[in-house]
C-alpha cells in the first residue's frame, strides 16, 4: 500500500493533493505531510490511451470526492486522458466545485518542479491587459534569463520573434489570434528555445533582445523582496512575498524569514500571494506552525475525503517551531491567481484572528478542495483527481466563490506593476498597512468572482484565475507543471 500526500496543488489551478501509488507507483515524492492511503489501483497493462483511460477512470470511482457529480463518458470518444477526465467530471464543473481541478500530467516534470523548483523557461510571470491587448511582466525571477536581459516587473513586451528580421507586434498577434498566438510566438517551453522581445521597461526605455530559455530553479522567497521589515510609522510590519508552496525548499526559507521577523520584533504581518497558485500543503502546514506560537496542539485544519473514504479524514494541529511568532494582525494581499494552499492558511487563520486579518487587493479563487495524485509510473502519467476538502478549527471550508465570502475583513486594491513587489507605495501594500494601521479602505465582496475574456477558451477561463478586473495571467492552453501552479510563468 502506497502513502498519500497531503497536498493542494495549484495552478490557478490545478492543485493538488498528491497521493503517492495507485497503479504501480514507484512512490510519488510526498507533497504535504500525512493524510489517507488510498488503496493501490490495478494497473492496466501497456500504455496505450484506452488503458491509461481505464486507469483515470478506476482513480475517479474509487477515490472522486464527488461520486454523485461524476458523468458517465465512453472513453472510446476522447482523443485523450484529460477530454475523457473533463467529461467524467463536468457535472461537478458545473456547480463549480470542480474547474479543470482533475487533470492528467508528467510524472517526472511534476517531480523535477517539486524537488527543485526546475523549470524551463525565460523566468518571467506575464499577464495581459485584456481591454487593451497588451502584455506586462508582472515579475521576474532571478537566475533567469529574462531578468539579465532586463526583463522586469512592469516591463511592457510589444514585439516577438524568432529573431530581428521576422518581429510581430503583441497587438497584431492578439488581432489575429488572441492569447493563444501570443503563446505561441513565446515558443514552447523548453531549453534551447530563443526569441527577439522587444519591450518597454518601466523608465521608458525601448530594449530590443535575443533572449533563451534554459533550465532556472524558482526560488519561493525571493532575495530581493521576499521578505523585508517595513515602518510605517513607529510601527515595524513584517511583509513577507511568497511566489508558490510547490517548491518544498519554500518550508526552510519561511522558517528563515520567521526568525528574522521575531528577531525584529515583529507581530504585524502583509503576507502577499498575489500570484501564488498553491502548491504543498506540507509548507502550507509550516506557515501556519510559524504563525502559530502559543497554539501548539490546536486546530490548524482538516481533511476530508468523500463518505466511503471518512476512515481517512485527518486533523493537522498546530506543531512547535523554533521560529513561531503570534501574530496580532495580518493582512494577506490576494488576487484570482491566489489559490488552493494560498487559501488554506488565510482560511485556517480565520478562527484565530477573526477581525484583526483582511484580505487585501482582490478576490482569491475559490479552491477549498485538493488532488491526490495517482502514478502510472510506466506510462510517466500521473492522474491528480480532487479527492478531499480542507476545513478550518471552526468547520469552515466552503469558499468556492473565493475567500471574500468568509474573511471578516477586505481591502480592495489594485496591482500596481509601476512600482517594485515590496515597496510600501505599491497600491496592495499600502492598502495593507493601512489596514494594519487601522486607516479606512473600501471593502469587497466575492460577486467579482469569476470573469471572462471572450477570445479565450472555455479551459483556459477557468484555469487561469485573475489578476485584476482588467488584467488576466497569460496562460497557455495546456500549461505545464510549473505553469499550473505559477500563473503566467513564461
Amino acid at each position: 500500500m502506497s502513502n498519500v500526500a497531503r497536498s493542494l496543488l495549484s495552478s490557478v489551478l490545478a492543485f493538488s493533493l498528491v497521493a503517492c501509488g495507485g497503479g504501480g507507483s514507484s512512490g510519488t515524492p510526498p507533497i504535504g505531510g500525512g493524510g489517507p492511503t488510498p488503496s493501490p489501483t490495478p494497473t492496466p497493462t501497456g500504455c496505450g490511451l484506452a488503458a491509461q483511460q481505464d486507469f483515470a477512470d478506476r482513480v475517479l470511482n474509487e477515490w472522486y470526492l464527488f461520486p454523485d457529480l461524476l458523468a458517465a463518458a465512453n472513453p472510446a470518444n476522447f482523443g485523450s486522458v484529460q477530454a475523457f477526465l473533463d467529461a467524467r467530471v463536468a457535472p461537478a464543473r458545473a456547480q463549480n466545485r470542480d474547474r479543470f481541478f482533475t487533470f492528467a500530467t508528467s510524472i517526472a516534470e511534476e517531480n523535477a518542479l517539486i524537488n527543485s523548483g526546475s523549470s524551463a523557461g525565460f523566468g518571467i510571470r506575464l499577464a495581459y491587459d485584456t481591454s487593451a491587448s497588451r502584455v506586462f511582466v508582472m515579475e521576474a525571477f532571478e537566475g533567469a534569463n529574462g531578468l539579465a536581459a532586463g526583463l522586469d516587473r512592469g516591463s511592457e513586451i510589444i514585439a516577438i520573434g524568432t529573431d530581428a528580421a521576422n518581429m510581430q507586434t503583441v497587438t497584431s498577434l492578439f488581432a489575429s489570434g488572441g492569447t493563444q498566438a501570443v503563446v505561441n510566438a513565446l515558443g514552447p517551453s523548453t531549453p534551447g528555445t530563443t526569441r527577439v522581445l522587444r519591450f518597454v521597461q518601466p523608465g521608458g526605455a525601448v530594449v530590443e533582445r535575443s533572449i533563451t530559455k534554459t533550465e532556472f530553479s524558482l526560488d519561493p522567497v525571493s532575495d530581493r523582496y521576499g521578505a523585508l521589515i517595513l515602518n510605517d510609522g513607529t510601527k515595524r510590519v513584517g511583509y513577507l512575498n511568497l511566489r508558490t508552496f510547490i517548491v518544498s525548499d519554500a518550508a526552510n526559507q519561511l522558517r528563515t524569514a520567521f526568525g528574522q521577523f521575531g528577531a525584529q520584533g515583529v507581530r504585524e504581518l502583509i503576507i502577499d500571494l498575489r500570484y501564488n497558485g498553491g502548491g504543498l500543503v506540507s509548507v502550507a502546514d509550516t506557515m501556519g506552525d510559524l504563525m502559530g506560537s502559543g497554539r501548539v496542539g490546536q486546530v490548524w485544519s482538516r481533511t476530508v475525503l468523500r463518505p466511503s473514504k471518512a476512515s481517512e479524514n485527518t486533523t493537522r494541529t498546530f506543531r512547535s517551531e523554533a521560529n513561531a511568532i503570534a501574530p496580532t494582525r495580518i493582512a494577506f494581499i490576494t488576487t484570482g491567481s491566489s489559490a488552493s494552499a494560498s487559501e488554506l492558511v488565510v482560511n485556517s487563520m480565520i478562527p484565530y484572528l477573526g477581525t484583526s486579518m483582511a484580505l487585501v487587493g482582490g478576490n482569491s479563487f475559490g479552491k477549498p478542495v485538493g488532488q491526490a495524485g495517482f502514478d502510472l509510473a510506466a506510462c510517466d502519467l500521473r492522474v491528480r483527481a480532487v479527492t478531499f476538502q480542507t476545513v478550518n478549527a471552526a468547520g469552515q471550508g466552503e469558499y468556492f466563490t473565493g475567500l471574500a465570502s468568509v474573511v471578516p475583513n477586505t481591502c480592495r486594491a489594485g496591482d500596481d506593476i509601476t512600482r517594485p513587489l515590496g515597496d510600501p507605495r505599491e497600491a496592495s501594500i499600502a492598502a495593507a498597512l493601512d489596514f494594519l494601521g487601522g486607516r479606512t479602505c473600501t471593502a469587497f465582496t466575492s460577486a467579482n468572482q469569476i470573469k471572462t475574456a471572450g477570445a479565450m477558451t472555455e479551459g483556459q477561463r477557468e484555469r487561469i484565475g485573475l489578476d485584476l478586473p482588467d488584467r488576466e495571467a497569460l496562460m497557455p492552453e495546456q500549461p505545464n507543471a510549473a505553469q499550473r501552479d505559477n500563473p503566467g510563468l513564461f
